[in-house]
C-alpha cells in the first residue's frame, strides 16, 4: 500500500537556551517510504529499542490499522551537527476535536512503547536533549500522548523517564531469568511436576509436539487456526474481538511473516498433534526479552489439559537456555501470568502539551488515565465496570 502524504522535512536549530545539546537538526517525516532506511538503521547493533518499534511491525500496522484511524504517520528524526542520526520517534498523528495528538504507533498492539536511540547517545541524554527535539513539533502538534513507555530497557534508562511521566493504567508482569540458571528458578519444581502430570495425556496423542514456526506455510496455516478459534474463544469470556477490528489481521500477518534474521518479526510458537492445533503463543524477540502478543488454545477436549500452561514452560526454557534475561507475558493481570511471571515491568506514560490548547488535552488524558488506573486497583470498581461492559456492550 502506498501513502499519499508527501514528505515534508523540517530542520530546526535547537533554540538558544539547548546550547548544551547534541541534537541540532529534527527532520518530520510524514511518508513511511522516506523514513525507511533511516529507520532501519535504528535496528542495527548500537541502538536502544524495543522489538515493538521495528519497522516491519510498525509500518504495516500504520499502513493497515493506523490510516482507518485517521492517523499519519509522523515520524521524528534527530541528528547532531555532523549529520549523525541520533534518535527517532515513530508517532503518528490524529486531529480530534481540534487538538493534534501525537502517539506512538502501534495503538494496543503494542506492549512497549519507546523511540529507537543512538545507544551511546541515549546514555548520556539531559532535559536539554529533549527540550531541542519537542520545540520544533509544536507547530504541528498540540499534545504528546507517550503511553506505556518503560522505565529501562536492557538495563539502561529510556531518556524519556526524564519528562514529567505517572504510571500506566496496567501493569506489566514479568519474569526475569538467570541465563542458563537451573530451571527451578524459572519454574518451581513442584508447578512443573503438575503440568508435566497434565502433559502426559497429550502426549498419547500422535505426532504430539512442541515447535517454534519457520515455515512460510506454517504461519500461514497457525493463523489461520488462530484467527477461526480466538473470536470463539473471545466471545466465551464476553470479550470483543479486537481481531476483527479494520485491517488487524492483515497486519498480524503481514508481522508474522516479516522475516527477522533467522526468525520473523512476530514469531508463533505452537503445541499441536496430528489432527489438532492444540495452542499458540506469538510475540516478539530481541535476543534479550520476549514479549508475547496474543494467543489462544485449542476448543477441543485437549484444552482440559492446560495447553497454554504447558507451552508456556516450553517457552520459558527455551528462552533461557538461549540466554535471555527476561519474558513478559503482556499487559495485565490475567492469572496466568501470575503464575510465570512474579516481577513487574515499570512503565509509564508522559502527556506533554507543546501548545496552549494541548495543555487542556493533557489534562484531561492524565486525568482520564489515573481514574482507569484507579479503576483496575480497586476490584470492587474493576468488577462493576466489567459488568456495565457486557450489560450495555
Amino acid at each position: 500500500m502506498t501513502m499519499a502524504a508527501a514528505m515534508q522535512s523540517r530542520t530546526a536549530e535547537a533554540p538558544a537556551r539547548s546550547k548544551t545539546s547534541r541534537i541540532a537538526q529534527v527532520d518530520i517525516v510524514t511518508d513511511l517510504g522516506e523514513a525507511e532506511t533511516a529507520w532501519r538503521a535504528f535496528e542495527e547493533s548500537g541502538h536502544l529499542f524495543t522489538p515493538y518499534q521495528r519497522f516491519d511491525l510498525l509500518a504495516p500496522w500504520q499502513q493497515l490499522v493506523g490510516e482507518c484511524e485517521g492517523a499519519r504517520p509522523f515520524v521524528v528524526i534527530a541528528r547532531d551537527p555532523e549529520q549523525r542520526p541520533l534518535l527517532l520517534l515513530p508517532l503518528s498523528l490524529r486531529q480530534s476535536h481540534g487538538v493534534r495528538t501525537a502517539c506512538f504507533m502501534g495503538g494496543k498492539h503494542t506492549t512497549f512503547n519507546m523511540g529507537l536511540w543512538n545507544a551511546e547517545f541515549a546514555a548520556q541524554a539531559v532535559l536539554a536533549d529533549l527540550d531541542a527535539l519537542l520545540a520544533p513539533l509544536h507547530e504541528h502538534v498540540d499534545v504528546l500522548s507517550l503511553t506505556q513507555q518503560p522505565k529501562r530497557w536492557h538495563d539502561q534508562q529510556n531518556p524519556f523517564a526524564l519528562l514529567p511521566q505517572q504510571s500506566s493504567v496496567n501493569g506489566c508482569p514479568l519474569l526475569a531469568m538467570e541465563p542458563a540458571g537451573p530451571p527451578a528458578s524459572r519454574i518451581s519444581n513442584s508447578f512443573r511436576r503438575r503440568l508435566k502430570s497434565k502433559e502426559k495425556k497429550l502426549q498419547a496423542l500422535a505426532g504430539y509436539r512442541y515447535h517454534l514456526a519457520t515455515e512460510d506455510a506454517d504461519i500461514v496455516r497457525l493463523l489461520d487456526w488462530f484467527f477461526r478459534v480466538k473470536p470463539a474463544r473471545m466471545a466465551e469470556q464476553k470479550l470483543p474481538n479486537v481481531f476483527a477490528e479494520p485491517g488487524i489481521e492483515q497486519f498480524i500477518r503481514s508481522a508474522c511473516l516479516a522475516r527477522r534474521g533467522d526468525g520473523r518479526v512476530i514469531d508463533i510458537h505452537a503445541l499441536e498433534c496430528d489432527e489438532d492445533v492444540i495452542a499458540i503463543f506469538a510475540g516478539v524477540a530481541d535476543g534479550q526479552r520476549l514479549s508475547m502478543m496474543f494467543n489462544t488454545y485449542t476448543m477441543s477436549e485437549h484444552a482440559r489439559y492446560s495447553p497454554g500452561l504447558i507451552l508456556m514452560r516450553y517457552i520459558i526454557d527455551g528462552c533461557a537456555e538461549r540466554g535471555y534475561c527476561s519474558l513478559d507475558l503482556g499487559i495485565g493481570s490475567d492469572d496466568y501470568k501470575r503464575m510465570f511471571c512474579k516481577d513487574d515491568e515499570e512503565i509509564f506514560d508522559s502527556f506533554v502539551p507543546l501548545t496552549s490548547r494541548g495543555k487542556l488535552a493533557a489534562m484531561a488524558m492524565s486525568s482520564l488515565s489515573r481514574g482507569k488506573r484507579m479503576v483496575k486497583q480497586n476490584q470492587m470498581l474493576f468488577d462493576l465496570a466489567r459488568t456495565l461492559r457486557q450489560a450495555f456492550g
